[in-house]
């Protein structure tokens, strides 16, 4: 018996949701936590191994019978279209992380909307599907940035998944609604990071290098947590490179080198756990409600 069906019991007899599986395609020097490292001007140089990492995960989610949203930046698109065309051809769906992991807030309107229009653009070209979604680098849309919902509208995007409703020294929003929202009057949908409350704080529920670094026994209880007891689905997401032990080590600070390095020989076996236990699919499928004008949150609750 799959554990799925263990945990339908543990909400009462109704059927687990299905929860959103993401994947922000980039290569390990893309990492904010290896930018002093790794300055863009000599990424050209540098060894690419997104093809090889982001193959895998394809392979990890088809032993699964799981599908999800690849959030791909659109310079890796450009270099390696095989790529693109082998997640279209698995089933799942290919998203804008925008053209080369360029933060919202280091970017004018003017850029930032061209930057995401050629983006939709090389991706739809490439992979032959509308492009809905969006992930903004480093989830840097924020209240200084909301500006950006209008530029992605007019560009033609959905919805975007590029709040992380919770505290940390490189971004966040811990005042932003914690479930899908219209952050302005345009038709962009927000779908936010899953995160929990607890002790008066919130705390990450939604993957990222958290998922890595912490003991697989909390996210069973927050995925649970989020699926049961507040019946909805959890926003998950990951890099490639978190499953890419055998990526070069750049000579960074300890925070940085134990942000990210740590566990990446663990991190695929986690994978398989989470993706055995709960039920994984495209962010397009997940909230499709939502996007259809479905009832939308109306405060940070």
């Amino acid at each position: 018996m799959r554990v799925v069906e263990i945990l339908e019991d543990a909400c009462r007899g109704h059927k687990s949701p299905l929860n959103a599986m993401s994947v922000d395609v980039e290569e390990h020097f893309h990492a904010a936590a290896l930018a002093n490292a790794y300055p863009r001007a000599g990424w050209a140089g540098l060894e690419s191994r997104v093809t090889a990492s982001t193959e895998s995960v394809i392979t990890q989610f088809d032993r699964w019978g799981a599908k999800g949203t690849f959030f791909t930046l659109g310079c890796v698109a450009e270099r390696y279209p095989r790529l693109v065309r082998k997640i279209v051809d698995a089933g799942h769906e290919i998203a804008s992380h925008g053209y080369d992991h360029i933060r919202v807030t280091d970017q004018m309107p003017q850029a930032f909307a061209a930057d995401v229009t050629r983006t939709r653009k090389v991706l739809e070209d490439i992979g032959g599907q509308a492009v809905l979604g969006y992930r903004a680098a480093n989830f840097s849309i924020n209240d200084r940035t909301e500006w950006a919902f209008e530029a992605l509208a007019d560009a033609g995007y959905r919805y975007s998944s590029s709040i992380n409703p919770i505290r940390h020294d490189h971004y966040g929003s811990p005042d932003a609604p914690r479930q899908p929202f219209r952050p302005g009057p345009g038709p962009v949908v927000e779908i936010p990071i899953t995160a929990v409350p607890w002790l008066g704080r919130r705390w990450p529920a939604g993957g990222g290098g958290y998922f890595r670094l912490l003991p697989y026994g909390l996210w069973r209880r927050a995925v649970r947590r989020v699926n049961c007891a507040e019946a909805r689905p959890v926003n998950f997401y990951f890099h490639p490179w978190e499953i890419d032990p055998g990526q070069p080590r750049a000579k960074v600070g300890a925070v940085a080198r134990f942000r990210h390095y740590v566990n990446l020989d663990t991190m695929q076996s986690k994978l398989d756990r989470l993706l055995a236990e709960f039920r994984w699919g495209r962010m397009d499928q997940v909230y499709a409600e939502a996007l259809a004008g479905g009832a939308l949150a109306r405060s940070a609750a």
